[in-house]
């Protein structure tokens, strides 16, 4: 029976996507097998011949769905010991049993799992922080509270199970219907003076002014979850905010914050947090430090809470999913009305119910039931799980609680067909501070040089810095660090910078894949793009190569992959080789994990996917090393565009705007240098 149950499961993976039954039946028959396996290890009664058959076949039954996992790699998360097994797939495996002719045990109920213990020797509180308690003590009483507490409680419902027919809901109702609650009309919504906000965006922040305060924002990459989720924010006068995020995206958060809400503070969790400054308005912090600095987290006093790639909560035995839910509910606490935004393009990874966790952050449930508004509207339906009708009344009820979800393709008349995004992204570890030592270097070289032709010449002090000076002797500098063999200059300083934003670039990228299906990752040497594809190997991610030492046969063969196999996620492209004759308009988003030394190159990369075929928006999303050249050479080359589009088919001299790109960027760097010490 095992056996007919893991081919039903192998056929159905054949046709992807793999859907949430056919996820559940691979558990349940994988589980079984595991449990007979050690049973009949353990069985004294069977004879030696007797149990060597019976291994055989279970481990035929095993082998079929080792090769099942193989065509689709996301099923092994399904057998980790720590994975998740559902209400439904207890039922399915108590099903099987039964078929088999054995009775299942009765198995106990589940506790939720433990708030985790504070730990004297990791959690840290930055002076910052103690300085703001001292300063004030005491909280403005929430008197919204008392109201809440208050509250008469529906009781129709009070014996049903309602959980599971939830998450069902989004199973069996769908009927094809978008799962976005009702928005009001956004026009009257305006942005910060020079930012143009887009209407879907406009019409989160107006819903926001309106009064609601929980959302799952699902929208897809690109449609700018970011800035709808800060001017919420604002519309809310949620402040103090927290913003919990992956580490890649921790430095664009700050960024944004200043570009969208420029009259708020924000501040960036670091280490043991010795440079937070804890009387900001926006607190960002990633999950990797949560369990540092979660204690003082939670004594703050947060009116407001966002969750970056909320599904990284899924797993509610982890320890960042526990962080982030006790969290939340010590700011629902204090704050009834606090605004709670999950932020996440696949809030649906493995299974239904991959919703538990985001919807107990935002307050909607807790362990066991509904709660507040949730339940409100279950019982304002007047059904009960064993109506006909209630699945689809369950599933509009949760949508309106703040269920947004919008498609690039739903919104296309709102963004441009093609728009670079920027990711500053901080150099952390030995890496990055090798790096900023050698800006130093160099900045300081530049500076000598200039101070010392002034001296040379004789000059008073003037009223200014000489710009012609400036030009020569960063001309100077480029001449020499062209013809250097070894030593740190511009050339050697940006390489290094790309392979230090490797990583990062490939963790976005990972992201975006999960998020969006297909990504373009492209880099300009061989070595970013080795460590960019064992990232992938390593999270499981399946993708194609495309390098310049590649034989054609090789070439079409991975670009077939990636265009033609559902499985394969990302094509990594090597920025020369790739750069030109392909069509990859499969994909609408691209990573530039290193940047050009012109437009033009930039440009060419971007057309591999903005070209005719292409029915969505494109996104190219580049990584930019925060507080280095790699910053100043970012806005050196959008500078330059203008060139190139002036030239007739863009037929621009690029050997030229490549060196004036790089002497550009040194003329910067010796100028901001001379200016912040006063040299004239």
């Amino acid at each position: 029976m095992l056996a007919d149950v893991a081919r039903e499961v192998d056929g159905a993976v054949k046709r992807p996507p793999t859907r949430p039954a056919v996820r559940l039946k691979f558990q349940v028959v994988a589980l079984l097998v595991r449990e007979e396996r050690a049973r009949v290890m353990a069985d004294a009664e069977l004879t030696n011949a007797r149990r060597t058959e019976q291994l055989k076949r279970l481990d035929g039954v095993a082998t079929m769905l080792a090769k099942t996992a193989a065509r689709d790699t996301s099923l092994l998360e399904l057998l980790a010991e720590d994975a998740r097994v559902s209400d439904a797939a207890r039922a399915f495996k108590a099903t099987v049993m039964r078929a088999g002719g054995m009775e299942p045990p009765e198995e106990p109920e589940p506790e939720p799992p433990a708030a985790p213990a504070p730990d004297a020797t990791t959690r840290v509180v930055p002076q910052s922080v103690l300085s703001r308690q001292l300063a004030n003590p005491f909280l403005a009483p929430d008197y919204e509270a008392a109201a809440e507490r208050i509250a008469a409680r529906p009781r129709r419902l009070a014996g049903w199970e309602l959980l599971e027919p939830l998450f069902r809901s989004f199973e069996y109702a769908a009927n094809g219907a978008p799962a976005c609650m009702r928005l009001p009309d956004g026009r009257l919504v305006r942005g910060p003076l020079g930012r143009e906000l887009m209407p879907h965006q406009a019409q989160v922040v107006a819903a926001t002014a309106g009064g609601h305060r929980t959302f799952l924002l699902a929208d897809e990459p690109g449609l700018g979850k970011t800035a709808q989720a800060l001017l919420a924010a604002q519309a809310a006068d949620a402040y103090p905010l927290l913003v919990v995020v992956p580490n890649v995206v921790k430095t664009n958060w700050a960024h944004e914050v200043g570009l969208w809400t420029p009259s708020r503070t924000a501040t960036v969790v670091h280490g043991d947090g010795e440079q937070v400054d804890a009387f900001a308005d926006v607190v960002i912090v990633n999950y990797e430090l949560l369990d540092r600095h979660v204690g003082w987290l939670g004594d703050l006093g947060f009116r407001g809470m966002v969750v970056d790639e909320a599904h990284f909560i899924k797993n509610k035995t982890s320890q960042r999913s526990q962080h982030v839910l006790a969290l939340s509910q010590r700011i629902r606490e204090r704050t009834p009305r606090a605004l709670l935004m999950a932020l996440t393009g696949t809030p649906l990874i493995n299974d239904i119910e991959d919703f538990r966790a985001i919807w107990q952050f935002l307050g909607w449930i807790d362990e066991k039931t509904p709660q507040g508004a949730l339940m409100t509207a279950l019982e304002d339906t007047g059904l009960t799980p064993a109506d006909p009708g209630f699945y689809a009344a369950a599933r509009a009820a949760v949508i309106e609680m703040g269920i947004v979800r919008r498609r690039k393709v739903d919104v296309v008349a709102d963004i441009p067909a093609r728009r670079v995004a920027d990711l500053p992204v901080e150099l952390d570890g030995a890496a990055g501070r090798s790096i900023r030592a050698a800006e130093v270097a160099l900045v300081s070289r530049l500076v000598s040089q200039y101070r010392a032709a002034v001296e040379f010449r004789g000059d008073a002090a003037g009223d200014g810095i000489d710009a012609e000076l400036v030009r020569r002797v960063a001309a100077a500098e480029l001449k020499d660090s062209s013809s250097k063999t070894g030593g740190e200059n511009v050339f050697t300083m940006v390489r290094r910078i790309g392979q230090a934003k490797a990583g990062l670039a490939a963790d976005y990228a990972a992201q975006l894949a999960r998020n969006v299906g297909k990504v373009v990752f492209f880099a300009k040497h061989v070595d970013v793009m080795d460590q960019a594809e064992q990232t992938f190997a390593d999270r499981g991610i399946r993708y194609a190569s495309i390098r310049g030492d590649q034989t054609t046969k090789v070439r079409e063969k991975n670009i077939a992959a990636f265009v033609d196999d559902p499985e394969v996620s990302i094509v990594v492209c090597s920025l020369m080789a790739a750069g030109v004759g392909l069509n990859l308009q499969v994909a609408s988003n691209l990573v530039l994990a290193e940047l050009s030394w012109t437009d033009a190159e930039q440009t060419q990369a971007i057309d591999r996917i903005h070209r005719i075929g292409q029915d969505e928006p494109v996104t190219a999303w580049r990584i930019i090393a925060a507080q280095t050249i790699d910053a100043k050479i970012a806005e050196l080359i959008d500078s330059k565009s203008a060139l190139a589009a002036r030239a007739l088919d863009g037929a621009a001299d690029e050997e030229a705007v490549a060196t004036d790109v790089q002497l550009e960027a040194l003329v910067s760097l010796l100028t901001d240098a001379l200016a912040t010490d006063g040299v004239h």
